[in-house]
């Protein structure tokens, strides 16, 4: 079979498309004929050597596709369903192993691409703001990144909970879309004082969340953006990792909430994952979640759409199509 292997770390010319053996399922495995990758920034950070894993290895953590054999013990799932995972490594492959626990089965009137596309993003937006900040009626929440993947779906899950939006993005471009959204109160960070505008659109009240995906270079400015007791979510860092902290600051600044979240953690049980990925598709199906598909590329392409989403081109969920 086909699959993008990693041999040296380094540049998208590091995805290599090799001949590899088809994998055999083990116990409480389950193996599935891919038909559709996510590819999300973290692949990046592996292909770079950010995230060290050894190599050789097979990038991608997102993917859909049909159960083609079964491991022994597996008794949740047949051959044929329809089926899609997020956080197994190895997806950018025609065919791979997923512990049959990490496995959700797909409705039938869900396409396989639009699950691919969904099940990373879909499931963080879930659980930050059903788990971690559960958004209620008249809540006001601060969105960064508010154009990209995760912020997209964030937008349009707090406001279907009843919450309101301050969206934060870059650029008149990315804000045009943040409006198709639905949004109106949009803060151009590059522009305008971020704290300043914040503080002006609550009536100096100050956010009751922060759902900051920025890290390093925004982190201080969130804090100043909340109420008191209000909680900072910190669910990323593409700017680099924050400075260290002195919890006495939180106190300070109104007894402050903070975390730093993470998908598996939300997602320990099949139950638990169950729950998520059974709203997530009822989401989708209901219009309250529109999944935008930006490009679709060939397995074999993986580079060129990795040199896509470095270069901030993307506008969508980038796939592979074994």
């Amino acid at each position: 079979m086909k699959a993008i292997q990693i041999y040296e770390v380094g540049g998208p010319e590091a995805l290599q498309y090799s001949d590899v053996p088809v994998p055999d399922p083990g116990e409480g495995e389950v193996r599935i004929k891919v038909a559709a990758v996510g590819i999300n920034f973290i692949d990046i950070y592996h292909r770079k050597g950010l995230y060290p894993i050894q190599a050789p290895f097979t990038p991608g953590s997102e993917a859909s596709g049909v159960v083609d054999a079964l491991g022994p013990g597996v008794e949740t799932f047949r051959e044929g369903d329809r089926v899609a995972y997020a956080m197994v490594r190895g997806s950018y492959s025609e065919y791979v192993t997923v512990p049959a626990a990490k496995l959700v089965h797909v409705p039938a009137d869900i396409d396989l691409r639009l699950a691919a596309a969904a099940m990373l993003q879909g499931l963080t937006t879930h659980y930050l703001v059903m788990s971690t900040y559960p958004v209620s009626q008249d809540d006001t929440a601060l969105v960064y990144a508010a154009a990209g993947g995760v912020g997209h779906m964030l937008i349009q899950a707090i406001r279907h909970l009843g919450g309101r939006v301050i969206a934060v993005t870059s650029t008149e471009e990315k804000a045009a879309l943040v409006r198709a959204n639905g949004v109106e109160d949009i803060i151009l960070y590059t522009q305008t004082d971020l704290v300043e505008e914040t503080l002006r659109m609550t009536g100096a009240k100050g956010v009751d969340v922060v759902y900051e995906s920025v890290g390093k270079t925004t982190f201080e400015k969130s804090l100043n953006c909340l109420r008191p007791r209000g909680m900072l979510v910190l669910y990323g860092q593409s700017s680099g990792p924050v400075p260290p902290l002195d919890p006495q600051e939180l106190n300070r600044k109104g007894s402050l909430f903070l975390t730093r979240p993470t998908l598996g953690h939300y997602m320990q049980t099949p139950e638990e994952l169950n729950w998520r990925a059974g709203d997530l598709f009822e989401w989708i199906r209901s219009g309250v979640l529109e999944i935008r598909i930006d490009q679709e590329y060939p397995l074999s392409e993986a580079a060129e759409a990795h040199r896509y989403l470095e270069g901030g081109l993307s506008k969508g969920k980038l796939l592979l199509i074994p």
